[in-house]
């Protein structure tokens, strides 16, 4: 002990403990809609947005999607949006299982990795479409899909989720024929009404995480949209403690 140690210790002080500074962790955005609502679009417009420092905060930012992301995830989506031709329809509950499986992968090996590391992860779908698309759509409990969103997430949620809305005739309208999935093909019109639904109801039960965003206008105009509240999320803090955000 220093002189000056002892003449402090002597008066009562104890010496100053420097800890460690707590991590941080980044921010992740989710972006949802029913079909024709530019996620993709909107998710690559976004992930350019956050990583330009001239425009925005710089943040170091990947961009991923459901399912997919992973070896394992893009293989599982081949497998869901392969139109079958099969005159027996998938069973929703089996959707909502390789859904989940696929998610549980990514987020595993990709999103839960990168945002303990720092970095923001966009997401075009997460589990809010299972839920719109199993469970609204299709009629599965929406208790048992939360509890496949519990068991595949580890109780990871989105910071935000930007929900891209439009009717449901003006986003199917938009889908070119090499795009049209089974989703789209194998479905009526009432089934993406229910999503549509869906969708609505879920954020107006979660307003604090949603921005619901009209994506009827032109993609340039739904990017300012989508900018300005993902804008108001980055830069309304920093992001908090790791051992107070990750569930």
């Amino acid at each position: 002990m220093t002189p000056a140690c002892r003449n402090l210790a002597a008066l009562g002080y104890t010496r100053p403990v420097t800890r460690p500074a707590a991590s941080t962790r980044g921010w992740f955005i989710t972006i949802e809609g029913p079909e024709g609502s530019g996620k993709t679009t909107q998710a690559h417009a976004l992930t350019g947005h956050l990583a330009d420092h001239s425009t925005g905060p710089g943040l170091d930012v990947h961009l991923t999607r459901e399912p997919g992301g992973t070896w394992l995830g893009e293989r599982i989506r081949d497998v869901l949006l392969a139109r079958t031709g099969s005159t027996a329809p998938t069973d929703p509950l089996t959707d909502a299982f390789l859904f989940s499986a696929a998610r549980r992968q990514l987020v595993t090996e990709v999103i839960r990795p990168a945002i303990v590391a720092g970095r923001t992860v966009v997401c075009a779908r997460f589990a809010d479409s299972t839920l719109a698309y199993q469970g609204y759509g299709a009629g599965l409990s929406i208790d048992t899909l939360r509890s496949l969103e519990a068991a595949a997430t580890d109780g990871l949620r989105p910071d935000l989720t930007i929900l891209l809305d439009l009717p449901v005739e003006t986003g199917l309208a938009r889908k070119a024929p090499g795009d049209v999935t089974r989703f789209e093909a194998e479905f009526d019109l009432a089934f993406h009404r229910r999503v549509r639904d869906g969708f609505l109801a879920i954020a107006a039960a979660e307003p604090g995480r949603f921005a619901v965003i009209d994506a009827s206008g032109s993609a340039d105009e739904v990017a300012r949209a989508v900018t300005a509240a993902a804008d108001g999320l980055v830069r309304s803090d920093e992001p908090n403690p790791i051992r107070s955000r990750t569930p």
